[in-house]
């Protein structure tokens, strides 16, 4: 299989396989091959709302189905993701992708696409998602993205494609991380490194993605007698120990933005 460089080549159809890759938050799994098909039709509506190589795409941070699909279809597109919806709508960011409750509290700038997900829009020029996503064509959407390109985008900076791709690999070879190896993400895609372990790595590698970021923090009373959902968690410095038999504190990772 083709070496990773930048995160396009996650969704090389190569890697469509009926092993599982995702599962969200809900505990339903998806398969490599659901998640790229998907991650191609994601792409395309975000073309059609007019996102080309150089764009930025606000996307909420909550790991979840639909934020990881936009993410792989933005960085498939080459263009530089930025995990700040308010931010982005301030600062005239191609497109906004929120949760359907976050609608309301959005003020697009001109020139900013508005699409939600979670249930129709209540404005009728914000996009409904999930419409779009499952009528839209599964086909492969033309790009050419370069390792040196951001495919990361925060007030600290920009990461490239080829700054993630390697820290992924890197944790990856520390860890362990190969293929049916479950990583579960509980914390946000805020922080590049947790895209990096959390969804990069195990991708990467042909093992298991396990979205369960929460909007609070646990508390150990929380997770005493929780069952572990995979081999490695990703957490960050203010969780409470996972269930799971091995972790890695993002904050304890070198920053990735520049």
């Amino acid at each position: 299989m083709a070496s990773i460089d930048v995160v396009g080549d996650l969704l090389a159809r190569d890697r469509r396989s009926r092993d599982p890759a995702l599962v969200t938050p809900d505990g339903s799994e998806r398969t490599a091959h659901d998640l790229i098909t998907n991650a191609y039709k994601a792409a395309n509506v975000l073309r059609y709302l007019g996102v080309r190589e150089g764009s930025t795409v606000a996307i909420d941070p909550t790991p979840g189905l639909h934020t990881a699909l936009a993410f792989l279809g933005a960085a498939g597109l080459g263009a530089a993701v930025r995990f700040d919806p308010t931010a982005g709508a301030e600062a005239g960011d191609r497109v906004v992708v929120v949760p359907v409750a976050a609608e309301p509290t959005i003020d697009p700038s001109p020139g900013t696409n508005l699409t939600a997900f979670g249930g129709p829009p209540e404005r009728p020029e914000t996009t409904h998602w999930e419409q779009e996503l499952w009528s839209e064509n599964p086909a492969t959407p033309p790009s050419t993205v370069s390792p040196d390109d951001p495919v990361v985008r925060d007030d600290r900076g920009t990461v490239s494609h080829g700054r993630l791709v390697g820290a992924a690999a890197a944790v990856a070879t520390d860890r362990g991380i190969d293929a049916g190896t479950r990583v579960v993400l509980r914390t946000s895609f805020a922080d590049p490194r947790a895209l990096a372990v959390g969804v990069i790595a195990p991708l990467s590698a042909g093992g298991v993605v396990v979205l369960e970021g929460r909007p609070e923090k646990a508390t150990k009373e929380t997770e005493t007698g929780s069952e572990p959902r995979g081999d490695l968690a990703v957490v960050d410095g203010a969780d409470a120990d996972p269930p799971e038999p091995a972790r890695v504190d993002v904050a304890s990772l070198p920053a990735l933005d520049g």
